[in-house]
């Protein structure tokens, strides 16, 4: 008897590394490259959206010519708004994962709401109903979609590349001065939910003699982004919203301390973790404050413990098990 053939699985995302920007999407891709290590066959379909309808309008062309080129057993689509692109085309089962702002929406500088970033949470709870299954990467997210059945499957974590090394020694890898405090800020400059106004304003008020400055993580390789976290004394979270947050996670792994502001799951992430401070708001006065007791106690944290369940590997599964619930239920 031949072995029965391997799971076919068509991934439907608006983000994926590149060149340019190498940390877009990376969630997305390592999980795909687990569950391709477990012998599933898996496609993905990557498009840009950006909020351009006509972009929109050439992915479902695209994917029609996909998904008809191939016989996939289901979907998984990840983000709301890319669930746009499989909507009555695809006859196998469809899993939803939401990540944050597809769900909650997206803001400008002025932290109000944008056009697109209005309908984009609407759009995601109309993907919500007609999904054979949902997954959420933190609980907290459920608030935002129609009363359902769903799953909480967070990022995970590859704990071998995320794990404490020498401050030294990461500095000098990463060309870092070794005489000063170090706030570290993780992601785009540019992007407007991560309000880096609010982190430069917030350290400029910490107390001078502590000489703290910010370092930017963004644009790297997935692999140095490690180094960055052995590196600094903080990292700085000033989001105005997430869904769960990766940084946190990956600083928690490399028992580094965290300040954040109270988003997506970081209170139920960093709860009991002594050297931690999730802000009760988020006034730059307070955020400097947080930075300063963690800068006062002057050590690391003791948080890789806390994220043991988040291998990659064990998540991978769980996502596999969630497929093979769509299955049964589709064939029942």
């Amino acid at each position: 008897m031949s072995p029965p053939s391997p799971l076919r699985v068509l991934v439907v995302t608006s983000e994926w590394p590149t060149a340019a920007e190498p940390s877009s999407g990376i969630a997305i891709a390592r999980q795909v490259e687990h569950l391709r290590q477990v012998d599933l066959d898996v496609e993905v379909f990557n498009f840009r959206g950006g909020g351009n309808p006509l972009r929109y309008l050439r992915a479902i062309k695209q994917f029609r010519r996909v998904y008809r080129s191939k016989v996939f057993d289901l979907v998984h689509v990840q983000h709301g708004q890319s669930g746009l692109i499989v909507a009555g085309l695809s006859t196998c089962p469809v899993i939803v994962t939401f990540r944050g702002s597809d769900l909650q929406g997206l803001s400008g500088t002025t932290g109000r709401y944008s056009p697109v970033g209005y309908l984009l949470p609407r759009v995601s709870r109309v993907v919500a109903r007609f999904a054979n299954e949902v997954i959420l990467v933190s609980e907290h997210m459920a608030r935002y979609i129609p009363e359902r059945s769903y799953h909480v499957i967070p990022a995970g974590l590859d704990l071998g590349l995320f794990t404490p090394i020498p401050q030294s020694e990461a500095r000098e890898q990463c060309g870092l001065p070794q005489d000063r405090r170090l706030a570290l800020f993780v992601g785009n400059p540019q992007n407007p939910i991560k309000r880096f106004d609010l982190a430069r304003r917030a350290v400029a008020l910490v107390d001078g003699t502590r000489e703290l400055e910010v370092v930017v993580c963004s644009g790297v390789r997935h692999e140095q982004v490690p180094l960055y976290l052995n590196a600094c004394d903080v990292l700085l979270v000033t989001s105005l919203h997430e869904g769960s947050p990766s940084s946190v996670k990956e600083a928690l792994a490399c028992n580094l301390p965290v300040v954040s502001t109270d988003v997506g799951d970081v209170r139920e992430r960093l709860a009991g973790i002594e050297g931690c401070i999730v802000l009760e708001d988020d006034r730059p006065e307070t955020v400097a404050k947080g930075l300063e007791s963690v800068l006062r106690a002057s050590h690391r944290i003791e948080g890789r413990a806390t994220v043991m369940d988040l291998d990659e590997r064990l998540l991978a599964q769980r996502v596999i098990d969630v497929y093979r619930r769509a299955l049964s239920n589709h064939r029942s």
